[in-house]
């Protein structure tokens, strides 16, 4: 059985497997059916996500092991909980080779080592190139050996047999490995990585032998009853994907599988055993049909005026791509280069290809018209490409061609840093769109579009995962939709943030657009956390400076701006003044959010912490420390009988998320259907609705136009002549045409059910 509803933990070895077991019984109480944790197999020391593992035999130490899961387990089961556990099976952690045991071997023995094939190397170099010294001709010389190893500063290496004789840099010379400026790895990396991280190395987990090996912990828990649900995190990067969770389907026959597949708007999914994503895709559903459409125009005068710019995204997007897989990708580029030796443009023609893909990656067979579109799309950019294009075309649609299984894995980490990680912190219109799964190009989602989309997830997907914040979300869903509110007041918008940039700047003012958006967005916050987000931001948009090269004048130049900020009491009174006219509103639509997200098809998931208000901004903004303790009081008062106000305080969303969350789970009957509601009346355009088959879902959107309207007036909505309770203030209403001013009295959502 799916879960009816999930809640993800960062578990770490500050919040380990013994707090999350702590949980247990508010998250019953909270109405979800699943906690669903971060990987807990052993990952790299001090690691903060767990995404480095290190030892796929064992759970993590840091988390209290195999006795902390084991406890978890049981405080689970007796609170009537399942656990969904997150798994990495494209690649293992690598930066500290003494806690792999796998890869220490590997570096100690080379192509001898009974792993040397676990992993994805190309050993035709010679030796496996380790990009980790000093940007210093003279970097060799800080070697040394101790203890029987190879010791840089506080890295360790082991020594092969029989070679240990010599200077340190004697020793370097004898092994299986080559220590190297890190600056190299981008070009000269022998193996697979994820994506442009050299301290996470590509598993070869297509081999039967290494996904025994890296999952029979896993399957244990599966088979003993103590995960029902796996979530695998990035399929894109794997050899095939379509091959890998067949096997593991084999492995888990009745669990529920979601995958971290990102979606491109109206991308369809491959057709896996499996019971689907992980929910961006409903994410940019949601989060869209809560813009006002009609100001699009608006930002794109707004966006012209502060930066001059008028690069479109299509050519920002190849811009970065191309950019991307030419940089920090190269040595992945030249190793598919080598695969076409005879073919001299073959870099230039691969990386095109690569920037004109529309998706993520293919699967061949499946989305073999994405390589089409991208071949044209090429062909167009870069016409005296178009021979060679045809040339690699047909070895590129063959999927048993390796040139074509390496190019399916480059496409999607060039997506990924060029788009999510570059672009995004370029194109700076409107940033509630810019995130992960959605184009930012798409301003808004009409509620047409949305309910055409709920209802073929309904049919074709009814068990994937739905959310609004993940611990990858470039921003939380209350900071979205609090932004959204900007699209109702683009005037207001444009007034101050034109006047602030012009008071407080920096040398790249679409950089300086996204900071004031984030600034409002999450406001109030910390001078610390806003500098620690201006600093990240900067650095993905690597236009003024970079994490490889940092511009220290750059850099100040930014601080500066951050702390004007708070240091001029003019202007912080001003940021804070506009920040609180737009929150009532952006709690509106939190609100909204929420519930839709909670009721729509699909299996609910909330990130931690989100059950109140979330004014998160990127990792690792995100993972800060939740107040559980806060959550269970307000809970408490909740089943008391208390109907709190929408203040700051965020009780109105808990009572929301628990409210729908423990009606799914109750009543899974009265969400199997999908039909929309609509407002008639002059307000009506206000109004998202839905009936499940039994639980009517109201949200409103646009509430700040709506205010405009003086409420909602005569609008009504028309049911089916039932009586009805709304189940957050357990209020009944009569009759098949009902007063949305009525329902909508007390909270701007209702959820209603049908009585019997």
């Amino acid at each position: 059985m799916p879960p009816s509803g999930t809640y993800r933990v960062q578990v770490r070895p500050e919040f380990p497997l013994k707090s999350a077991a702590e949980l247990a019984d508010y998250l019953a109480d909270l109405g979800v059916s699943h906690l669903y944790t971060a990987p807990l197999l052993a990952a790299t020391p001090g690691s903060e996500h767990g995404y480095d593992v290190v030892d796929h035999s064992q759970v993590n130490p840091a988390l209290g092991g195999a006795s902390g899961l084991s406890d978890l387990s049981a405080a689970l089961t007796g609170a009537g909980l399942g656990l969904v556990v997150d798994i990495v099976p494209n690649h293992a952690g690598v930066a500290v080779p003494s806690a792999n045991p796998t890869w220490w071997d590997v570096l100690r023995r080379g192509r001898a080592s009974d792993f040397s094939d676990f992993y994805d190397i190309d050993w035709s170099r010679g030796r496996l190139l380790i990009p980790t010294l000093a940007d210093s001709p003279d970097a060799l010389d800080d070697l040394r050996v101790e203890d029987g190893e190879l010791r840089y500063f506080d890295k360790r290496f082991p020594i092969a047999d029989g070679t240990g004789e010599g200077t340190a840099r004697e020793v370097h010379d004898r092994q299986h490995y080559e220590l190297v400026n890190w600056v190299r790895g981008d070009s000269e990396l022998n193996y697979r990585r994820f994506f442009a991280i050299v301290d996470l190395a590509g598993l070869r987990v297509e081999d039967p032998r290494v996904f025994e090996a890296t999952h029979a912990e896993i399957l244990r828990w599966y088979n003993e009853g103590i995960a029902s649900g796996i979530r695998v995190d990035h399929p894109d990067g794997l050899r095939d994907p379509g091959e890998y969770f067949d096997r593991l389907r084999a492995a888990a026959p009745d669990a529920w599988i979601v995958v971290e597949k990102i979606l491109e708007p109206g991308e369809e999914m491959p057709d896996w055993p499996v019971a689907g994503t992980t929910g961006y895709d409903a994410l940019a559903e949601v989060c869209g049909v809560f813009v006002d459409p009609s100001t699009e125009a608006f930002f794109d005068t707004l966006q012209h005026h502060l930066t001059g710019g008028e690069t479109s995204w299509q050519d920002l997007v190849h811009g970065c791509k191309l950019h991307i897989a030419t940089t920090q990708l190269a040595a992945e580029l030249a190793r598919m280069a080598r695969l076409v030796p005879d073919v001299d443009a073959a870099p230039r023609a691969l990386a095109e290809l690569a920037a004109c893909f529309p998706v993520y990656r293919s699967y061949l067979p499946f989305g073999s018209r994405h390589l089409a579109k991208a071949r044209s799309e090429a062909g167009r950019r870069r016409p005296q490409l178009v021979p060679v294009l045809d040339q690699l075309l047909g070895r590129l649609r063959n999927p048993a061609d390796e040139l074509a299984v390496r190019f399916q894995q480059f496409t999607g980490a060039v997506m990924a840093k060029g788009v999510e990680d570059t672009a995004f912190y370029r194109w700076t219109r409107f940033t509630a769109r810019n995130e992960v799964g959605n184009d930012p190009a798409e301003f808004a989602v009409t509620p047409d579009n949305f309910h055409d989309a709920a209802d073929e997830r309904r049919r074709t997907w009814p068990d994937s995962m739905t959310t609004l914040s993940t611990h990858d979300t470039k921003r939380s869903e209350d900071v979205r939709a609090r932004l959204a509110v900007l699209s109702e007041v683009p005037g207001d918008w444009t007034e101050v943030v034109r006047r602030w940039a012009r008071v407080d700047p920096i040398p790249d003012p679409s950089l300086a657009h996204l900071i004031w958006q984030a600034a409002v967005g999450a406001w109030p916050l910390s001078r610390e956390r806003l500098q620690a987000y201006a600093l990240k931001a900067a650095r993905e948009a690597a236009a003024g400076t970079t994490w490889q090269h940092p511009d220290e004048r750059f850099e100040a130049a930014v601080r500066a701006m951050v702390d004007k900020i708070y240091d001029d009491p003019a202007l912080h009174r001003e940021v804070a003044d506009f920040a609180a006219s737009i929150t009532p509103p952006g709690w509106s639509n939190a609100l909204g959010q929420k519930v839709v997200q909670l009721t729509m098809p699909g299996v609910p998931d909330v990130y931690q912490g989100t059950e109140l208000w979330d004014f998160s901004l990127v990792d690792p903004d995100n993972r800060r420390p939740v107040d559980f303790g806060v959550r269970r009081e307000l809970l408490g008062r909740l089943d008391d009988g208390w109907l709190p106000p929408i203040d700051d305080s965020g009780a109105a969303k808990l009572l929301v998320t628990s409210r729908a969350l423990r009606l799914r789970r109750q009543r899974p009957e009265l969400f199997t259907g999908y039909r929309p509601v609509f407002g008639e009346g002059r307000c009506g355009e206000h109004l998202l609705g839905f009936d499940r088959g039994g639980a009517v879902t109201i949200a409103t959107r646009m509430p700040v136009g709506l205010s405009r309207h003086s409420g909602w007036g005569d609008t009504t909505v028309s049911l089916d002549g039932h009586s009805w309770m709304e189940v957050f203030t357990n209020t009944s209403y009569g009759g098949s045409r009902l007063a949305v001013a009525d329902l909508l009295r007390t909270y701007p959502v209702a959820l209603l059910v049908k009585e019997k």
